[in-house]
C-alpha cells in the first residue's frame, strides 16, 4: 500500500487523534469518524476529513482503523444502524486496535469475514506520545497476506510491531497479558512510593532512587512523575486499565490458571474508580493508597 491510500479511523481520541496525526503527517489520506464534534472539528482543522457516520466513512477508505472503548463499541460502529456494514465493504479490511477479549476479537473477524472483509487484530500500546510519533507497540495477529498488503500502514504506525500469530484472537491475548503486568507493576510503584511518603521520605528523592535502581520500571517511572506533580490529567483513564485488567484476570479464569497478583491489582483499580476518580489518569491509584481506602 502507498501512502496515498485512504484510511478510515474510528474513534479519535488520545490514541487515536495521535494515530491519525502520524498518518496524516505522512502523506496518508485520513478519514475519521467519532461521536464527539470537538474531536472531528479538529481533525478537519488538520486537514483530515470527518464523516456523519461509520457507514459514509467506510465507502471513502481502503482501510479502517477502530480505537474505541470496547468490543461493544465496536459492535456498534461496525455492525450498527450506521455501522460499516451497512455499505458494500467486499475486499476491504478493518484493523481492531482496541483492548477487547480475545473471543470478541475472533466473533467480531467471523462477522467481517461474512461481508467479505478481512481483520487485523492488532491492539496497541505507548501511550499517545509514542503513537503520533510512530514509535508505540503493536500486537499483531492475522494471515501474512493481509499483513502484507497493509505493510506500509503497519511501518507508519509504529517501529515496534510484534507478530503473534495468524490466529484471530493472539494480538488481544498478547495485549491482555501485558496489561495485566502494566497494572501489577503500577498498583506495586504507587503503593511503594507512598509507603515512602508515610514514613516520612522525600517523595521526589525516593523516587529518583527507585528510577535508578532495581525497583524501577517503566509504567512507575511514567506514572509516578505525574503523580508526584499532582498531575493526574488522563492521558490513560483509570476506567481503562481497570476494564482491561477485568478481561485479563476473566481470561486467565477461563484458562484456569490463578493470578493472585492481578486479583489484589484489580482490587486497587475498582477502589481507585468506586472513590470517584475513574476519568483521571491512572496514576491515580497512588491516591487510594494516600486516602487509606485500601
Amino acid at each position: 500500500m502507498q501512502p496515498d491510500t485512504k484510511l478510515g479511523l474510528i474513534g479519535i481520541g488520545a490514541m487515536g487523534m495521535a494515530m491519525a496525526k502520524n498518518l496524516h503527517r505522512n502523506g496518508f489520506s485520513v478519514h475519521v469518524r467519532d461521536i464527539r464534534p470537538e474531536a472531528e472539528a479538529a481533525a478537519r482543522e488538520i486537514g483530515m476529513a470527518a464523516w456523519p457516520s461509520p457507514a459514509s466513512l467506510a465507502a471513502q477508505a481502503d482501510l479502517v482503523i477502530v480505537v474505541v472503548v470496547n468490543a461493544p463499541q465496536i459492535d456498534d460502529v461496525l455492525f450498527g444502524a450506521d455501522g460499516l456494514t451497512r455499505v458494500s465493504l467486499q475486499g476491504k479490511c478493518v484493523m481492531l486496535c482496541s483492548t477487547i477479549a480475545p473471543e470478541d476479537s475472533i466473533r467480531i473477524a467471523q462477522r467481517l469475514a461474512d461481508h467479505g472483509v478481512a481483520t487485523i487484530d492488532a491492539p496497541i500500546s505507548g501511550g499517545p506520545a509514542r503513537a503520533e510519533a510512530g514509535t508505540m507497540s503493536m500486537m499483531i495477529a492475522g494471515e501474512d497476506a493481509v499483513l502484507r498488503c497493509h505493510a506500509h500502514v503497519l511501518d507508519a504506525l509504529s517501529d515496534k510491531q510484534y507478530r503473534i500469530s495468524e490466529t484471530i484472537g493472539d494480538g488481544a491475548r498478547a495485549k491482555l497479558v501485558n496489561n495485566l503486568l502494566a497494572g501489577i507493576n503500577l498498583v506495586a510503584g504507587a503503593e511503594a512510593l507512598a509507603l515512602g511518603m508515610k514514613i516520612g521520605l522525600d517523595p521526589h528523592k525516593l523516587f529518583d532512587v527507585i528510577c535508578a535502581s532495581s525497583g524501577n520500571s517503566w509504567i512507575f517511572q511514567d506514572r509516578m512523575a505525574r503523580a508526584l506533580r499532582e498531575d493526574f490529567e488522563a492521558r490513560a483513564f483509570a476506567h481503562i486499565l481497570t476494564k482491561d485488567m477485568t478481561l485479563a484476570t476473566a481470561m486467565a479464569d477461563k484458562a484456569q490458571y490463578h493470578t493472585p497478583l492481578g486479583d489484589a491489582a484489580l482490587d486497587i483499580f475498582r477502589k481507585t474508580v468506586d472513590n470517584g476518580w475513574a476519568e483521571l489518569d491512572d496514576a491515580a491509584v497512588i491516591k487510594t493508597y494516600l486516602k487509606g481506602t485500601t
